[in-house]
């Protein structure tokens, strides 16, 4: 874990449990694609960087979940880099309460507000393309979170951020973190189309391929928005819903997860009403869902 992985001439990336990029500009200074999960990871990297003789000038972050800027706050207060993230992510990543508060729905309680929902701040600006260094090139990938972006560099390698989950990972969990399941699914068909030399995803294997894989994830989305769809045949609260998925697929019931797993099913809920799939019925006091 944590070892320096070279992709291309000037692209690497930190073996973690959320992939950290690497590009180097020159021959000492470098820019990070996301930081890690902690204090702990942002360690680790600045390790790697010293034996290197590398100097740190900015840490690009992909989206704003707290394994992705967790190391954000050491590395700036270690080396002063700046730190860029896009859109609405700018903002959860200069006040980090918001991902735990987004995902639950309200003020989260003590059991979602540790390290793996909740990073430490740090002084994040808006990424904009006058702010990449020449040699890097922002795409586009919403629907995992609510702005996320990948990067190209000049030696084509792409960074995927979480647009997409090993095999393994999608049999594990099954219900895999989706804000946006519309702009998902757009994201994984620009995907398939990419070509590249090495992709790099955060949470699968780097590959010189990646259309079999989002293929994979695509057809994972289409079978849990059928499981849905047949557990809706009569209707059904949203916690009715939720129970049954977690029984049907064995999943683990905690604070954590009722908060990813709920997030996501709510945004499977209002994807599949907006499409026409599901219609929303208020019956003494309650909203249920029932399929169409």
């Amino acid at each position: 874990m944590y070892e320096l992985q070279q992709v291309g001439a000037n692209s690497f990336y930190i073996q973690s449990p959320a992939k950290i990029g690497l590009f180097r500009l020159n021959k000492t200074d470098v820019c990070l694609i996301d930081s890690g999960s902690d204090k702990e990871a942002g360690r680790k990297v600045r390790q790697i960087l010293d034996k290197n003789g590398w100097h740190l000038t900015a840490i690009y972050n992909t989206h704003s979940n707290a394994d992705h800027i967790g190391g954000n706050k050491y590395l700036q207060g270690q080396t002063g880099c700046h730190i860029y993230a896009p859109g609405i992510e700018c903002d959860f990543t200069n006040h980090t309460i918001l991902e735990p508060a987004f995902l639950y729905g309200g003020f989260p309680p003590k059991d979602l507000r540790h390290k793996f929902l909740l990073a430490q701040e740090s002084n994040a600006e808006a990424l904009t393309g006058d702010k990449l260094p020449e040699g890097l090139q922002m795409i586009s990938l919403p629907g995992h979170f609510f702005d996320m972006v990948g990067f190209r560099t000049s030696d084509d390698v792409v960074y995927l951020a979480d647009c997409l989950s090993s095999g393994e990972t999608l049999e594990k969990y099954q219900i895999g973190f989706i804000y946006d399941v519309a702009a998902y699914l757009q994201t994984l068909e620009q995907v398939k189309e990419m070509k590249a030399s090495m992709f790099v995803p955060a949470h699968a294997a780097a590959s010189e391929d990646i259309a079999s894989l989002a293929q994979i994830n695509i057809d994972k989305v289409v079978k849990i928005a059928e499981k849905i769809a047949s557990l809706c045949a009569s209707p059904r609260g949203f916690e009715e819903i939720l129970q049954r998925l977690f029984q049907d697929y064995g999943l683990v019931m905690n604070f954590e997860q009722y908060a990813l797993v709920g997030s996501t099913v709510r945004s499977y809920l209002s994807w599949m009403k907006d499409t026409g799939r599901l219609e929303a019925v208020f019956e003494e006091c309650r909203l249920l869902w029932k399929a169409v």
